[in-house]
C-alpha cells in the first residue's frame, strides 16, 4: 500500500500520480478535430455550428490546462521551458479567442489557431526539456509572467487577424472570393477588430514591461539583455503603428507590415532567447 503523508495537500499529493500523456492527446485530438470540422464547413461556404465549435474547444482547453498544469508543476518552482512556454502561450490565445467569440465574430481566427494547439500541446509533451532552472514563484515575477503571457497572446491574435484581412483584401481586389472569406465581416469591420487587437496587446505589453521592471532586479542582466531590448523595440513598432492608424489612417498592407514586424521582434525576444540559452548555450 502506497502510503500518502497527511500534511501533504490531497491535490499536490495527487499531481504524483498523474501524468500529462492523456490530457496531452485527448486535447491534440480535440483541438484536430474541431479544426477538421470547421474547415469542410468552410469548404463548402456554410458556417460551422458555432455551439459545437465552441464546446469543442473548450473541452479541448480543459484537457491542453490539466496538462500544462502536471507538466509545468514542481516542487521548488514552475517549471516554463520552451514547449511548454509556447504551450501555455497557445492555450491563452484560444482561451481569448473562444471568449471574445461570445461577443465578436472572430471565430475564423480559431481555422488557424486549433491546429497551432494540437501542434504546442504535442511539442510540449514529446519534446525534450531544455536546461532551465523552476522559476521562483514570488507575486511579482508570477504577475510579470501572466501579463507577458497575455500580452504575447494578444498579438499573436492580432496577427492572425491581420493575416485573415490580407487575404480578405487580395481576394476582393482579385474579385475570387473562397469560401473561408465568404464568411467573413466586411473589410473595415476586420480592420476594426484588428487595431482593437493590437490596442489591447500593447497595452499589456507596456504593463508586462512595466511589471519587469518593477519585480525583476536586473532587466539588462546577460540572461535578459537581448529579451529586454528587443521586447522594447516591439514595444516602438507597435506604437508607431497605433499613432499612425490614429494620426495618418494607415490600414491595409502598411499596418499588416507593421503588425508582422512588431510580432517577429516579440517572438524573436521571448522564443528567440529560450530556444538558444536551453538548446544551444545550455544556461
Amino acid at each position: 500500500m502506497l502510503y500518502v503523508p497527511n500534511s501533504a495537500p490531497f491535490g499536490l499529493s495527487l499531481l504524483g500520480f498523474m501524468h500529462p500523456l492523456l490530457p496531452s492527446l485527448a486535447a491534440a485530438c480535440l483541438y484536430g478535430g474541431a479544426a477538421i470540422y470547421q474547415g469542410l464547413r468552410l469548404s463548402t461556404r456554410s458556417n460551422p455550428d458555432k455551439r459545437l465549435l465552441g464546446l469543442l474547444g473548450a473541452l479541448a482547453l480543459l484537457f491542453h490546462g490539466g496538462s500544462l498544469f502536471v507538466q509545468m508543476h514542481h516542487d521548488i518552482g514552475m517549471q516554463l521551458d520552451f514547449f511548454n512556454a509556447a504551450s501555455l502561450i497557445t492555450f491563452a490565445v484560444i482561451s481569448i479567442t473562444l471568449l471574445a467569440c461570445l461577443r465578436i465574430p472572430v471565430e475564423n481566427l480559431l481555422l488557424f489557431l486549433f491546429p497551432l494547439g494540437c501542434i504546442t500541446v504535442l511539442l510540449a509533451q514529446f519534446m525534450p526539456i531544455g536546461t532551465i532552472d523552476p522559476i521562483d514563484e514570488e507575486p511579482g515575477i508570477i504577475a510579470h509572467i501572466l501579463l507577458s503571457i497575455i500580452a504575447y497572446g494578444m498579438l499573436t491574435i492580432a496577427v492572425f487577424q491581420a493575416l485573415l484581412v490580407s487575404m480578405q483584401d487580395y481576394q476582393l481586389k482579385h474579385k475570387h472570393p473562397s469560401g473561408l472569406t465568404k464568411n467573413f465581416p466586411p473589410l473595415q469591420t476586420m480592420e476594426s477588430l484588428l487595431f482593437g487587437f493590437l490596442w489591447a496587446g500593447w497595452i499589456l505589453l507596456s504593463l508586462s514591461l512595466l511589471s519587469g521592471a518593477l519585480f525583476i532586479d536586473d532587466l539588462f542582466a546577460q540572461h535578459l539583455v537581448h529579451k529586454t531590448i528587443l521586447s522594447c523595440f516591439a514595444w516602438i513598432v507597435f506604437a508607431v503603428l497605433l499613432w499612425g492608424r490614429h494620426q495618418l489612417g494607415w490600414r491595409g498592407h502598411k499596418a499588416i507590415r507593421w503588425t508582422l514586424a512588431g510580432f517577429c521582434l516579440l517572438m524573436l525576444a521571448y522564443f528567440g532567447s529560450k530556444l538558444v540559452r536551453e538548446f544551444i548555450l545550455h544556461i
